[in-house]
């Protein structure tokens, strides 16, 4: 039999005096509205506010909750705003407690922490919860693989001004949600209602926008609790009042009709009103918003166009490369980062197809067809154009047999004939399979830690690195002190130690020996330049260096970037100067140095991977120019031109292609032959002139990974139609840990395998190498904390 709520009444109250504690006036009302409801066959709902919850009064109200799924209550809601106070650790057990009649859930303050969602999703059974928000939460910045796996009628969930960024994973998580009908990443209102409140967009007292909130006051008509259980209640009760017309709470999802066809058009007819955090107050029985009606024509969000754009100024994005596009006289309030990825709202359209309303805009037919083709249009499914997902045992199973697969039109086109039951066909098709099955990459953070001599540890700071050009397990990392240190970054031990001697401050440029490999050349930005053969640079008895594998060169100044040629013959180096200059390596000179090749530095010069005379270069003058030494170089081979400064230039690994980077974003391909442009690849620009970009080749010339100093994410787009694949974030627990990308590069013997040079915002931090496999799924008890802000950079390089 079912406990009655007097019973839990004074099991409260119970509690509270064997803890000499007051019983919290707010629960005491909660359980007498319960009962009411009750008493009228309604459903009784148990309303608590957590901001009239101290932490005195959680214990009491814990075990109060602990029999609640045996009770008559029926559901129990939580909601707070932004005045709580309630220490956000205890807010998991309370809603833990309730598990399976947690119905409603309203939290928007950001000093429950990230990982509040999380362990909300990991553990318990929330079948009943059918709404979720956690507006202004700022510290959430992402949803692990876990999340919303327990919230099977989750129809409604808001995350206005979170901190959410990344389509792909925040995609696959809420896809998990089988009734989510509703979803908010910002408040789309009509724009007759921000006009005048210039001032205050953005910028809403939270005190105002939850005042209206939930009211827990009692009828003084209605009977009181005993005054031998506490007497001195009987004056705080009487102080409240309690409201008849108490259904505020959205009702369970068991009548899905109205959502049930793609074709169905929703009545949103009515009077203009803003959306804000009161379209989850009492009168609201099925969501958040009665719609104004929409108008045809459409507008691109945050263009010049747009009336009175001065409403954005004060955001920090920039609205230019917005592509939400927005009904007319519509603006967004509130905005989370994602909403300013390009394309967002026919990504998230495309990728729920059971969502119904998307920031208070309804999901119609036409809808769903615009935003299938421009999801096509600009990103992939999965990789090399699969569009649907394949186990990796049918993989394998298809490999050993020999069978061709069901390609989509456009690969049976390109590989039915050459690659249908070749290796390399079903390489790709195996990659397809386990990136389909693992929407949340691995990110492992390679430990550069060890004793060098006579027991000294070492925490090394790395600052560049270079993949071995032969051996797979092998990476070089120059440090800022100056170390070059080899390491095998599959056990993750140290191979080789060079110390700086002294000599060497900051290493901006290594490049590995293709047929000696086991030298490289490593130059620091105070112009060191140095050849080691990291076999005979051995530590002797009393801890004294060997220096008989290392060769000395005539120093470049300011150096930020070296490379060698295809046979190991001649590198050159660059720096914060006009010149080039050109060393032999057999004999340890240096041959010329080619004066003023650009108007302004040369960030990075790279020789061709193929032809030992062709050699490129990349400038802040905003050109990149094709070189030959044949010609000693007097003019270059072509000149082909960015709109901003040149931060990288690289071949593509069959040398038909130059990769080219220029400072926030812009990232294009050219035909090496000619300098044409064959790709450009599109990238939103965040405004900033300190947004350095560089960019690699990965899987060969299939795909190109770019990432910027200023943001914390890497982005993966094919090499071929520009169309993205994946973003990598580089995401954190807690403040000031924060980091963004210094340099990255592809693994050159790993399919969709990469390394990142990630730099913190903090001085006195390290920078840390982060592994990244985007075939295998992550593993959430390594992960580390990784976080986003903004820093600043330690010489420049590639």
């Amino acid at each position: 039999m079912a406990t009655d709520i007097g019973t839990l009444e004074k099991r409260y109250f119970d509690a509270c005096k064997r803890l000499e504690i007051p019983p919290n006036k707010s629960v005491v009302a909660a359980l007498f509205k319960a009962k009411i409801k009750k008493a009228r066959h309604e459903v009784s709902s148990l309303m608590v506010s957590i901001d009239d919850l101290k932490d005195v009064d959680f214990y009491p109200f814990l075990d109060l909750l602990t029999d609640i799924d045996s009770s008559e209550i029926d559901v129990v809601d939580f909601v707070n705003s932004p005045s709580c106070v309630l220490n956000g650790e205890y807010v998991y057990p309370l809603l833990h407690a309730v598990n399976k009649k947690l119905r409603f859930v309203d939290i928007h303050d950001t000093s429950f922490g990230k990982d509040f969602l999380l362990k909300l999703n990991m553990v318990g059974n929330f079948t009943r919860m059918c709404t979720l928000n956690l507006d202004f939460s700022a510290s959430l910045t992402s949803f692990r693989e876990d999340c919303f796996s327990c919230m099977p009628n989750l129809r409604f969930l808001s995350l206005c001004e979170t901190r959410i960024a990344n389509l792909w994973t925040t995609s696959a998580a809420l896809a998990k949600l089988p009734s989510l009908a509703e979803l908010r990443f910002q408040n789309c209102v009509p724009y007759s209602d921000t006009k005048g409140s210039h001032a205050s967009l953005g910028n809403e007292n939270n005190e105002d926008i939850c005042s209206s909130f939930m009211d827990f006051a009692l009828d003084m008509n209605l009977p009181l609790p005993s005054s031998e259980v506490f007497p001195h209640l009987q004056s705080n009760i009487r102080d409240e009042a309690i409201s008849d017309d108490d259904d505020y709470i959205i009702q369970d999802t068991g009548n899905m009709n109205e959502y049930s066809s793609d074709d169905s058009e929703v009545d949103f007819s009515g009077h203009p009103q803003e959306f804000g955090f009161m379209e989850l107050l009492p009168n609201r029985p099925f969501g958040w918003d009665d719609l104004v009606d929409m108008h045809s024509e459409q507008i691109s969000f945050g263009t010049q166009d747009m009336q009175n754009e001065d409403l954005l100024s004060d955001r920090s994005v920039n609205f230019r490369n917005v592509s939400c596009i927005l009904p007319k006289k519509y603006v967004s309030r509130h905005a989370s980062p994602i909403c300013y990825e390009k394309h967002y709202r026919e990504y998230m359209i495309a990728s729920l197809p059971n969502l119904k309303v998307l920031d208070n805009l309804p999901i119609g037919k036409v809808d769903r067809e615009k935003a299938h083709g421009v999801f096509t249009l600009h990103f992939e499914y999965l990789p090399y154009n699969r569009n649907y997902e394949e186990s990796v045992v049918s993989v394998l199973r298809n490999r050993e047999i020999g069978a061709n697969f069901p390609c989509t039109h456009a690969s049976k086109k390109k590989f039915s004939s050459s690659y249908g039951k070749s290796q390399y066909f079903y390489s790709r098709c195996l990659s397809a399979a386990k990136m389909g099955s693992s929407k949340w990459p691995s990110l492992h953070p390679l430990c550069i830690t060890g004793s060098v001599f006579r027991d000294e540890r070492r925490n090394f700071r790395p600052r560049q690195f270079e993949y071995h050009p032969s051996d797979s397990s092998l990476m070089a990392v120059g440090t800022l002190d100056g170390e070059v240190v080899v390491i095998n970054h599959e056990s993750e031990k140290i191979v080789s130690y060079i110390p700086s001697l002294g000599a060497m401050n900051s290493v901006l440029g290594i490049c590995w020996l293709k047929n000696y490999p086991s030298k490289l050349i490593a130059g620091s930005d105070n112009g060191s330049l140095r050849l080691y053969d990291v076999q005979r640079m051995a530590i002797t008895s009393g801890g004294i260096y060997d220096s008989r594998g290392c060769v000395m060169f005539d120093e470049f100044d300011q150096l930020t970037s070296v490379n060698i040629n295809s046979t190991d013959e001649l590198f050159l180096a660059s720096g914060y100067s006009k010149h080039v200059a050109l060393y032999d390596i057999s004999s340890g000179r240096r041959i010329q140095i080619f004066a003023d090749m650009h108007r302004e530095h040369i960030n990075v010069v790279k020789f061709s991977n193929h032809s030992p005379y062709l050699f490129a270069t990349s400038s802040f003058d905003q050109d990149v120019k094709m070189w030959d030494l044949r010609q000693r170089p007097n003019q270059p081979c072509y000149t082909a031109s960015s709109s901003r400064g040149n931060v990288m230039v690289c071949f593509s690994p069959d040398d038909h292609y130059l990769l080219v980077s220029a400072v926030d974003n812009e990232v294009k391909q050219l035909l090496a032959v000619d300098g044409r442009l064959h790709l450009d690849f599109g990238i939103a620009s965040t405004g900033s002139s300190q947004n350095y970009t560089r960019s690699y080749y990965m899987n060969g010339r299939d795909y190109v990974i770019s990432g910027s100093c200023d943001e914390h994410v890497v982005r993966v787009c094919c090499a071929q139609t520009g169309r993205r694949l994946r973003d990598v974030s580089l995401e954190g627990k807690g403040a000031g840990t924060s980091m963004f990308v210094q340099s990255l590069r592809g693994d050159p013997f790993r399919d969709f395998n990469m390394s990142i040079l990630a730099a913190y915002v903090r001085p006195s931090s390290n920078s840390e190498i982060f592994k990244v496999n985007l075939l295998a799924p992550n593993d959430h008890d390594k992960t580390h904390p990784y976080a986003q802000q903004s820093h600043s950079i330690n010489g420049m390089g590639g």
